[in-house]
């Protein structure tokens, strides 16, 4: 077809651009007001004493005289349960509990620290200190060893410097999982102690 465009379900001329039908997400606020179409409801007041279940011209008559909102809070309840309340404090007071839990969340990150086979003590020991900080801030710390080329045959080398390095952090962290092979790399994971 010339000058059309297929859509799902339906076809758009080009004269009218580009259309984007406005899907409704499933996390959508709560309805309020006319958005509301449930016939009767019940309905509790802004003190939070039952008012019954009445009409829907009524609860909106209701809400109107005292001048709020009325926001259906569980709209999959029979029949539907709405609440007359101010709906910008109400979203306001919703917004300031999300980011009072966001902030009581704590997510652990995965750090990451690379040993090499041939490593010095000293070397250990700068890297060590810095997987401490990182296992005090309460990050798991990954550490990995890859073996290069012909380093594959001094496995039981790779092996040590694993074991010295989880000695070093032992006053801040456990290990969670200890030295495996993934590929070529040698890898443990430390845990901060509690």
């Amino acid at each position: 077809m010339r000058g059309y465009f297929l859509y799902p379900r339906f076809y758009i001329p080009w004269e009218y651009g580009y259309v984007r039908r406005r899907y409704r997400t499933i996390a959508r606020e709560a309805l309020i007001n006319e958005e509301i179409r449930a016939k009767e409801m019940r309905v509790i007041s802004a003190e939070g004493e039952q008012l019954g279940i009445m009409s829907r011209e009524e609860a909106l008559s209701l809400a109107e005289e005292k001048n709020l909102d009325l926001v259906c809070i569980a709209p999959k309840a029979e029949p539907p349960v709405c609440k007359i309340l101010d709906y910008g404090k109400f979203k306001y007071d919703q917004q300031k509990k999300e980011k009072e839990a966001k902030k009581k969340q704590h997510t652990t990150q995965i750090k990451e620290i690379r040993l090499s086979t041939f490593i010095e003590d000293h070397d250990i020991m700068v890297k060590a200190k810095t997987g401490a900080k990182f296992l005090r801030d309460g990050n798991k710390l990954k550490v990995s060893l890859r073996f290069r080329g012909r380093e594959r045959d001094y496995v039981s080398t790779g092996q040590e410097v694993m074991e010295k390095f989880a000695e070093a952090v032992s006053d801040v962290g456990d290990v969670e999982k200890k030295p495996k092979f993934e590929g070529r790399s040698l890898t443990m994971i430390l845990t901060p102690k509690n």
